[in-house]
Order: structure tokens, then sequence, then C-alpha cells
């Protein structure tokens, strides 16, 4: 008796021991809480700093990432120096391979593994590619699961404005 209701005391308090197994991801308007991830060469992401950010989760051996990757690496190009920042969310542990892969595609724009702390704040859902906007007051725009047409992806230079 004395044993399950340690066991239940545990599972009770388990939820309230990490922030990311109860917290809800930002609803539309709401300011994104950042938390702090690292590029696959280590250095910190610096996140958006006043500039609209779109952000794309995708995994290795996706043909659908990899047609939509090539929407988001035009993106990132037309993007430079003018206040939208390209983030790559990976679903993956092997930084060597994401960045292999990436270059044998030619995406220049930078990527993370940390999906898990991303997707803490911005969605739960775990469908690839699925790609999540936000605006230059850092608050939660959408996030659209699944591929997307090239027009579609280049739209959110709209976030620009």
């Amino acid at each position: 008796m004395r044993r399950r209701a340690c066991l239940l005391s545990l599972l009770a308090a388990a939820p309230l021991a990490t922030p990311a197994a109860w917290a809800l991801p930002a609803a539309r308007g709401e300011t994104v809480p950042w938390p702090g991830v690292r590029l696959l060469d280590g250095q910190p992401w610096e996140g958006p700093q006043g500039r609209a950010a779109v952000l794309v989760f995708w995994s290795l051996g996706c043909a659908y990432c990899e047609r939509h990757n090539a929407h988001v690496e035009k993106l990132w190009r037309a993007a430079q120096g003018r206040g939208l920042t390209v983030l790559g969310v990976v679903r993956a542990s092997d930084a060597a391979a994401v960045a292999r892969h990436a270059a044998a595609h030619g995406w220049s724009f930078p990527n993370t593994l940390d999906a898990d702390a991303l997707a803490a704040v911005l969605s739960r859902r775990r469908s690839v590619p699925m790609t999540v906007a936000v605006d230059r007051q850092g608050r939660f725009v959408e996030a659209v699961p699944g591929e997307m047409f090239e027009d579609d992806v280049l739209g959110y230079l709209r976030l620009l404005q």
C-alpha cells in the first residue's frame, strides 16, 4: 500500500517536473519565449532579436523536406540583410550527417538539432516539414504542416512589412 501511494505521488508530480511537459506552445499573437538553442557548429543561435523569423522543422531522408528546403534556401537568400531570419530545425541527432546533407543539397541557411526545445514553444505537431512564422515583434503568426509551394514560402517575405 505504501509503495502504491509513493508511486502515485511520483506520477502526479512528474508532469510538473519539467516546464516543457506542461507548457503549451505559443498561440497566434502571443510572444514566443525563445529557448536557448545551438547551431550545428555548436554556436548559440541568437534568436530573431527584433527580426521576423521563419523556422522549418525537417528530417533527413524526407523527400518532402528536400523539395521544401529548396524553397527555404531561396527565402534565406532573398531575406539576407532584410530583417528576416531563417532557421532549419532538424529532427536528427548527428550534426555531421545533417551538415553533409545540407551541403550536398546546397542549403546554406543555419540549422539546429534542438528540435524538442523549439517544438515546446512553437508547435506540438511532429510532422515534417513544418514551417513556423514569427513576426518582428516576436509574436507567433502560424505553423504550417507539410510541404509548401515555392510562392508560399517566398510569401514569408511579407513579414518584413
